[in-house]
């Protein structure tokens, strides 16, 4: 007996393979089962024809309700028809639990009832597709990391500081003091980078904003890679380069689940570097040529950034030099375009911002000026400070939203189908 995976179906041509699952669905037409199985690798139809098998086999797949979890063994046969190009001619079925009602049944549900029942909701093909995909994209982005000598760093979840919005902080107690929960890695990347070149953290991140957009979450994961002797120049290099990287292997690796998405693979196979930049000056211009009320040293929202984003034909576009009020503290001023940092954001078509990048200030007293400016706690940042002491160079860094970046790639609409488990503003379960 050769067990085996539906994913791995095709290695098994005319052969008889077991596999263990569940009923998706099934049909019926008389003498003939049709049975819809899938086993978390894949989904693949089951033949079953009364007079090729035992009368209980035959009956056990009568009373199959659907997510009742078997034991199917079967010959595998070629199929064009079939998504996968396989299907299994059954000879014997084992019932190893028969499901209650399921309460997701293969038809139109609204979000909320399948966002309480995300615990179930997974199982579909759809969600299933989206998933795999997401972890597609996780793959790729540390293997392009990897390949280029990055270290990865775990950096800490519980933290002292905030590098950025204060105001969307979770705050909690933490023994005797306050603490939060980190909002990005990036800060201890930066100290990592000092002794490894170059790292990545790959984490989950919290921001407690009162957000009901398609394009937030309370609790998302970001890729953030720090680089040593890296300048402004250098970083946006490397990210368009991360971008097609993990798009062209994910069309060349995940075209099953593309197609359950229905997904449009020539925008994807457009996507290659370079990609355009356009500065912040000039970005205010575009849209207030397009009849927006906007005035330079705003920051962009999300109508700002899809209408930007949706004028380069098909590719993503860094939008440069925002003004220092809009960004961070850390960032790097450029002494070429005053009164501006040497930051990008990354615009994907028709979404917007995926990556918001920069490279770091590096001079010790611009840093401890910019911390006063922005009447930030010094004792909590002194360790970072610190960084500036001891052998301080140019560095560069960026973080890329894994649930944004799996958005723009399966076309989907919603930020919460990009997440096992979503946390949002009312949302904490299961």
């Amino acid at each position: 007996m050769i067990k085996t995976t539906i994913a791995k179906i095709s290695e098994f041509k005319n052969q008889e393979v077991t596999i263990q699952g569940w009923l998706y669905n099934k049909r019926s037409s008389g003498k003939i089962q049709f049975l819809q199985i899938r086993d978390g690798s894949g989904f693949i139809q089951g033949v079953v024809v009364k007079k090729e098998v035992k009368e209980n086999v035959f009956n056990i797949c009568k009373e199959l309700t659907q997510e009742s979890s078997i034991i199917v063994t079967g010959q595998v046969r070629k199929d064009e028809r079939a998504p996968s190009g396989y299907e299994l001619t059954v000879n014997n079925v084992e019932l190893i639990s028969l499901a209650k009602e399921y309460p997701i049944s293969l038809k139109e549900h609204g979000p909320e009832f399948l966002m309480d029942n995300r615990h179930l909701w997974l199982r579909s093909k759809k969600q299933h597709a989206i998933l795999k995909i997401r972890a597609a994209i996780s793959k790729y982005a540390r293997e392009f990391l990897d390949d280029r000598g990055f270290t990865l760093i775990e950096s800490p979840i519980i933290t002292s500081s905030a590098p950025e919005e204060t105001s969307s902080l979770f705050e909690f107690d933490y023994f005797d003091t306050k603490a939060y929960l980190s909002q990005t890695g990036q800060l201890y990347a930066e100290a990592a980078a000092m002794a490894f070149g170059s790292v990545y953290t790959f984490g989950p991140t919290f921001r407690a904003e009162k957000s009901k957009t398609r394009r937030h979450l309370n609790e998302f994961w970001m890729l953030e890679p720090e680089m040593c002797f890296v300048d402004h120049e250098g970083n946006l290099d490397l990210q368009e380069d991360l971008i097609e990287y993990i798009i062209q292997n994910v069309i060349k690796n995940c075209a099953l689940e593309l197609k359950i998405l229905e997904r449009d693979i020539k925008e994807l196979e457009k996507v290659k570097a370079p990609f355009p930049r356009l500065t912040y000056d000039d970005a205010i211009e575009l849209l207030k040529k397009s009849g927006e009320e906007i005035e330079w040293g705003e920051d962009f929202g999300a109508p700002h950034e899809i209408y930007i984003s949706e004028q380069f034909n098909g590719l993503p576009v860094f939008v440069t030099n925002y003004p220092k009020e809009c960004k961070a503290f850390y960032m790097q001023p450029d002494p070429e375009k005053p009164g501006t940092v040497k930051c990008a954001d990354l615009l994907y078509p028709g979404f917007g911002e995926i990556i918001g990048g920069s490279e770091r200030i590096n001079d010790l007293d611009i840093l401890v000026q910019r911390i006063k400016e922005e009447k930030l706690p010094m004792d909590i940042y002194d360790w970072y400070v610190d960084l500036r002491k001891y052998g301080t160079v140019p560095h560069s860094g960026f973080g890329l939203g894994l649930e944004r970046m799996t958005i723009c790639i399966t076309g989907i609409d919603h930020i919460r189908e990009s997440i096992p488990f979503a946390r949002t503003l009312n949302r904490i379960t299961p």
